[in-house]
């Protein structure tokens, strides 16, 4: 295809990411330079905005606070998301009755605005009227039927837990797509000089889904740093209950819309430049991780 060809069918799409991201993205950062006056400009400040982050309260203390809980929620939807998704893929592989229904089942979840699902889950929870402690006391269980979003030590787990339940389905799709692009004679190679099953999977089938397990964890990644509408359905924008369901999404909110600062808008773009350039950085790292592993396997 000539040059001047591809140009014309990339146009729209590069017009489009110029101006929806590439100009938001430099505004913000341009921003962040300055000191404001409410919406008015101030003086040129450099990286002044960000040494606040980390020198000023209440940013002292929220922002590694708030990155700590990204972190956790990243790592916990690795744990049960991924690898229950993984499951259900390998399981529905080799049942192909009833696949495709319970396909459309496990993924229907994260078809539905996250917001939805966080509020849905409140009502599900709630230690007044909430089925799941009804359910618990029924069966004689009364010690588990706890305020699960009013004690700081199970809030943020419950965050994990219904964003690893919304979201199971996306892994399950993308590693259901992998498996049934593997070549079955290796497995049943595999099978005839006596492996076990255990034995086939862990090295056979685990290490062929290692470019798909590469890209389900940095979108994983991805999707755990930007957390916004889970975490503010179930703990509202101050992270409740004491900021145990603080993110980084509803810190940049809190500073933008809620503090009440004449500087909210140089404050709030150096959240955002500070999460962009995490999400970016820790995204190419973990990229060039697994090409690595992927070259070495293969």
């Amino acid at each position: 295809m000539p040059t001047s060809t591809a140009l014309v069918f990339l146009a729209p799409a590069a017009i489009l990411f110029a101006v929806f991201v590439l100009y938001p993205m430099v505004t913000a950062f341009t921003y962040s330079l300055f000191s404001w006056r409410g919406t008015s400009q101030d003086e040129f400040v450099g990286l002044g905005n960000f040494v606040a982050l980390f020198t000023a309260e209440p940013y002292a203390s929220q922002v590694p606070r708030a990155f700590g809980h990204n972190l956790l929620l990243f790592a916990g939807a690795m744990v049960v998301q991924n690898s229950l998704g993984l499951f259900l893929a390998v399981v529905l592989q080799r049942r192909e009755r009833f696949r495709r229904l319970f396909q459309v089942l496990y993924t229907m979840p994260y078809l539905v605005s996250p917001l939805v699902i966080g509020y849905l889950w409140s009502l599900l929870l709630s230690p007044l009227f909430g089925p799941v402690n009804a359910a618990l006391e029924a069966v004689g269980l009364d010690a588990l039927a706890l305020p699960w979003l009013g004690d700081p030590s199970t809030a943020l787990w419950v965050v994990v837990m219904v964003t690893a339940w919304q979201w199971v389905g996306f892994p399950l799709l993308l590693y259901g797509a992998a498996l049934g692009g593997l070549d079955p004679s290796l497995d049943e190679a595999a099978e005839l000089d006596g492996a076990t099953v255990r034995q086939r999977f862990f090295r056979i089938t685990l290490p062929l889904l290692t470019p798909v397990i590469g890209t389900v964890s940095v979108l994983t990644f991805i999707g755990a740093m930007e957390s916004f509408p889970i975490p503010y359905a179930l703990g509202g924008s101050t992270g409740s209950p004491a900021g145990a369901t603080d993110v980084m999404s509803l810190l940049f909110y809190r500073t933008a819309f809620q503090s009440g600062s004449s500087n909210a808008i140089g404050t709030s773009s150096a959240i955002a430049i500070l999460l962009f350039v995490v999400i970016f950085g820790l995204s190419v790292l973990f990229t060039r991780w697994f090409r690595r592993t992927e070259r070495r396997l293969f």
